[in-house]
């Protein structure tokens, strides 16, 4: 069955999964089991590293999907000076190397923001000094929905993610759940919601997402569309 892979890496795909994958095949057919199996395990594991299934988009008015695959590791109240210039609700994605590492925009919105942040690679399951110090992406939206509310994702790489991929630029329009982007190997990633907005978060942590599929947040009951109009 075929695997759909990123386009974001195809060079990777061709030296982690393609060599491997070709080498263990040559092993195997020389009759070198104990060669050809470490080598077709770790091209299979690279392909599924590199993977990018397609996601159906939920079409709740109003809602704020997953920007990454991952575990909820925070839901916590911050500051936020870079573009929502105030306080934020903090949501925060741990990405393992076993999860899909394609990154997805929450909100429908254009892009008003895109910048490199240089630092380290701590490792990323450490919340707070991974969100303070390593190196990072960030990504603002001013969103369709919310009055136009300013949405922030912030890619981090780890101790093992050295590679950020972004190709959104400002003034470009992205549709939720679309794919804008990817981190090579384990990672965290960071959305930011204005509290002023009335955003409630739909997760708690621990729990595990999908980018672009599953609702992290919504607006509060006084701000549903519905009632809205009533």
């Amino acid at each position: 069955m075929r695997i759909p892979l990123t386009r974001y890496a195809p060079r990777e795909i061709a030296l982690y999964g393609g060599v491997p994958l070709a080498l263990g095949g040559l092993a195997a057919a020389w009759g070198l089991p104990a060669l050809a199996l470490p080598l077709l395990a770790l091209g299979a594991f690279s392909l599924s590293f590199f993977r990018d299934p397609e996601r159906a988009i939920p079409a709740e008015p109003g809602a704020i999907v997953a920007p990454a695959d991952g575990t909820v590791t925070d839901v916590t109240d911050v500051d936020e000076p870079e573009f929502l210039r105030g306080p934020a609700t903090r949501i925060g994605i741990f990405l393992s190397v076993f999860n899909v590492h394609v990154n997805r925009a929450p909100v429908a919105g254009a892009v008003e923001l895109v910048r490199h942040v240089p630092g380290g690679f701590r490792d990323a399951r450490r919340a707070e000094e991974a969100s303070r110090v390593n190196e990072a992406n960030l990504l603002g939206l001013r969103a369709d929905d919310a009055a136009g509310a300013p949405v922030l994702v912030r890619q981090i790489a780890g101790a093992i993610a050295r590679r950020i991929v972004c190709e959104a630029r400002p003034g470009q329009r992205l549709e939720r759940g679309q794919r804008y982007g990817m981190i090579k190997f384990g990672s965290r990633t960071e959305l930011f919601l204005p509290r002023g907005a009335g955003f409630q978060a739909a997760v708690r942590v621990g729990d595990r997402v999908r980018g672009g599929a599953t609702v992290v947040a919504r607006p509060a009951p006084a701000l549903q569309p519905a009632e809205r109009r009533a």
